[in-house]
């Protein structure tokens, strides 16, 4: 549909690192398949694959958003349609280089100097962005559709840009990054570790008999990348039983058992308890019958015997 460009956006931001990813392209002409390294400072890493061109891909980045120049993006060759099937695409990014890989092998490497002198080389954290969209919309400026192949056509729709999996490998490992200036200089980003305070307990116990502990900081950082996407599962319940010693397995069966029984005996008092109230409702109930049966049998006794008599004057 028109207006339409869907986008899946990681909430982590990796500062340096590998981003993999498997994807079909989508076909359509002027439609745009990319993969994304953003950062909020506006530096970027690209793959953009058009929909209409079964030969090439192409490979771009940008500096602090800086698009005076038009020698950045650069068209690769492939021996097969980025349309027709997976394939991987593959950008490695640190402080001195970017690499760009197609099914494992490199077809690019950009160093830092290469990049106006390292001042348009992406140096601040970025996020990782995968979607399609329309570059050849009507709306969009003559350069970009003529770039995109060409303008859309809505009606052959829909287009669709497809991915099998995503890697993400963050090199800093940092809880959060932090700009320390203005510059967005690699060397001004500050890097948040996670921090993971230990307490151990000695064995033996110090001069006043107390057993002496010392605490220690694990400053090694973990990125939220990694965790995000090495979190361990969590325990089935077969699991969580089979960490549990044997005692503590004794103790569970003990406490259930336990617990067993005095549910049923709660459901039998329960049970003798309503069937005793039961017998004594049945009870009353039978009383109150037998005695409307004798106050029946009274009033047909009277009125065979002419003891009630029926006027025909009004009330």
């Amino acid at each position: 549909m028109r207006g339409d460009a869907p986008t899946i956006q990681s909430e982590y931001y990796l500062f340096g690192g590998e981003v993999e990813v498997w994807m079909r392209a989508a076909t359509g002409t002027g439609v745009v398949s990319s993969i994304v390294l953003q950062s909020d400072d506006l530096d970027e890493v690209d793959w953009e694959i058009l929909g209409e061109n079964a030969t090439h891909v192409q490979s771009n980045y940008f500096g602090k958003g800086n698009t005076t120049s038009y020698d950045r993006a650069i068209w690769h060759p492939t021996p097969f349609q980025p349309q027709g099937d997976f394939h991987n695409y593959t950008t490695r990014w640190t402080k001195d280089e970017i690499e760009w890989y197609i099914d494992g092998v490199s077809v690019r490497l950009l160093r830092s100097a290469e990049a106006n002198g390292g001042k348009n080389f992406p140096q601040t954290p970025m996020n990782v962005r995968l979607g399609v969209w329309a570059g050849g919309d009507e709306d969009n400026p003559k350069d970009t559709i003529e770039w995109a192949g060409g303008e859309t056509d809505y009606d052959k729709g829909p287009f669709t840009m497809s991915i099998k999996s995503v890697r993400v490998k963050d090199y800093s490992e940092g809880k959060e990054y932090v700009y320390g200036d203005m510059t967005g200089s690699w060397d001004s980003i500050e890097i948040v570790p996670y921090v993971v305070l230990l307490i151990l307990f000695s064995s033996s116990p110090d001069s006043d008999g107390k057993c002496a502990k010392a605490d220690f900081k694990d400053d090694r950082g973990n990125s939220t990348a990694l965790k995000t996407l090495n979190a361990p599962p969590p325990l089935t319940a077969s699991q969580r039983w089979n960490k549990l010693s044997p005692g503590a397995k004794i103790g569970v069966g003990s406490a259930v058992g336990v617990t067993s029984l005095a549910i049923i005996a709660l459901a039998a008092f329960y049970c003798v308890r309503q069937r005793k109230a039961g017998r004594r409702e049945r009870a009353m109930a039978d009383l109150a019958f037998e005695s409307e049966r004798r106050e029946l049998s009274a009033y047909q006794m009277k009125m065979a015997k002419g003891g009630f008599a029926v006027s025909s004057k009004p009330f």
